[in-house]
């Protein structure tokens, strides 16, 4: 299967997120039975859980990614082949919130080079986070896939 950044520079993630990288994996990212591709609508109701985070184990890659990278979300050290859970859980998931509008949200998976440890610097407060200083100051390079959705507050439920 074709990899393409196109839907990422289409959806301003590179240029706004990340920087322009050539895809060497593809993984899958499901909340529930919804998978996610670039530029679906998930409600944050839906995405309240963790997602499954799996490398796709049918797409040819060099060497398998270790660090699932999400905005609100980091797991480091994911043992090879296995679901992003199974890995050292750095910033605690927190689902989609969004305030008004339409949001967007981002999963970035980077290669790791070795174990994080004593390498890792994440700031305390979710907002202003970079994911290009985040992968600059844990030496990680560019990202090997990308995914992203979009989520807006769903409407409260009507009173009778």
């Amino acid at each position: 299967m074709a990899r393409s950044v196109e839907p990422l520079v289409v959806g301003r993630v590179i240029g706004d997120v990340l920087d322009m990288f050539t895809p060497a994996s593809e993984f899958i990212v499901r909340y529930g039975t919804k998978q996610v591709t670039n530029g679906c609508d998930i409600k944050p109701s839906a995405a309240a859980d963790k997602p499954h985070v799996m490398v796709d184990p049918d797409a040819p890659s060099p060497s398998e990614p270790r660090l699932r990278e999400w905005l609100h979300w980091i797991v480091v050290d994911v043992p090879e082949g296995q679901d992003a859970t199974k890995g050292r859980e750095l910033v605690a998931y927190m689902g989609p919130q969004p305030p008004t509008g339409i949001h967007r949200y981002i999963l970035a998976l980077f290669k790791q080079e070795g174990a994080m440890e004593g390498r890792i610097q994440v700031a305390d407060a979710r907002a202003n986070f970079s994911t290009r200083r985040f992968a600059a100051q844990s030496r990680l390079g560019l990202p090997v896939a990308a995914v992203y959705f979009n989520s807006q507050k769903e409407p409260a439920a009507k009173k009778r």
